[in-house]
């Protein structure tokens, strides 16, 4: 398990009965989590200055309550990086904070190759990997298929001082995009992607992560360059292991001189717990 543990602005403050209780700069928000299988030691829901609740329907799917009585959204930050916080549907807030784990690594990778590095970032939300590898000086081109996500990261950039770092900003298909790719013969020092457990694609394909995994990334390895310098896939199913990832890694890097280090991610809680958050491979040449 690796946890970051450089945040300042998000914390999480306690856990039980399904739900984890967060604070987001100053706002607490109280949101389910299926890994907390535990009770809790008091009733979250209860926690004092609590400014939302996220209530899951046994019909499916859920709703913020009191989310009139706090901003629509806000800016928390990490390291010299800024983001938006912003609650929407599904329980999400458009931040995922353990990727500090794969942020910083990518960071460091990226300063420490001493020449410019070409990154593609594939399913690529609200840019918090965009954000990390631009900062650090990398070219970035970020694909995801949702226009109002895509905006979202263009926001963060600006937010950390970055607009005029080289980024390409691309809607589409993830897939379809790398396959002109490879028509055009664009080639990526780096490759991150980010995939769904279970997705539609605009002509209505059908994405299942353990069936289209694979082949998505043996597809993705014919734009990595003659010089790579990282892979990193990260996966949020809870059925997908950490050996998994490593194996799909490594399996699609045999004729090459690769190492891989393959792990969980998650956040330590003020309970003096780990909560585990997904699970993250990196292959580095």
């Amino acid at each position: 398990m690796q946890v970051n543990t450089e945040w300042e602005d998000y914390e999480i403050i306690a856990t039980g009965n399904g739900e984890k209780l967060e604070r987001w700069g100053e706002i607490k928000l109280l949101r389910p989590d299926p890994q907390v299988i535990w009770p809790a030691s008091r009733d979250l829901s209860k926690e004092k200055n609590l400014s939302a609740h996220y209530i899951r329907q046994s019909t499916g799917g859920g709703y913020w309550e009191n989310l009139k009585d706090i901003p629509s959204e806000w800016i928390i930050g990490w390291r010299d990086l800024k983001f938006l916080v912003k609650p929407m549907g599904f329980k999400h807030t458009g931040l995922f904070p353990e990727q500090a784990v794969n942020w910083s690594k990518m960071i460091e990778l990226i300063k420490n190759a001493k020449r410019e590095i070409k990154v593609l970032n594939l399913f690529a939300y609200t840019g918090g990997a965009t954000v990390a590898c631009a900062s650090a000086g990398a070219s970035v081109v970020h694909v995801d298929a949702s226009k109002g996500m895509v905006e979202r990261a263009k926001e963060n950039l600006a937010l950390s001082g970055l607009k005029d770092k080289p980024v390409r900003f691309i809607v589409d298909d993830c897939k379809k995009f790398v396959e002109r790719e490879i028509r055009r013969g664009n080639k990526y020092d780096a490759i991150i992607m980010d995939p769904p457990s279970y997705g539609r694609g605009p002509s209505g394909e059908i994405w299942k992560i353990e069936e289209n995994l694979y082949d998505f990334v043996k597809l993705c390895f014919q734009v990595l360059s003659d010089n790579p310098l990282f892979v990193l896939i990260n996966s949020y199913t809870t059925g997908l292991q950490p050996q998994v990832i490593k194996n799909v890694l490594m399996l699609n890097a045999k004729d090459r001189n690769a190492n891989c280090q393959a792990y969980e991610v998650g956040l330590s809680t003020d309970e003096e717990i780990v909560l585990p958050c997904g699970a993250s491979g990196i292959l580095t040449f």
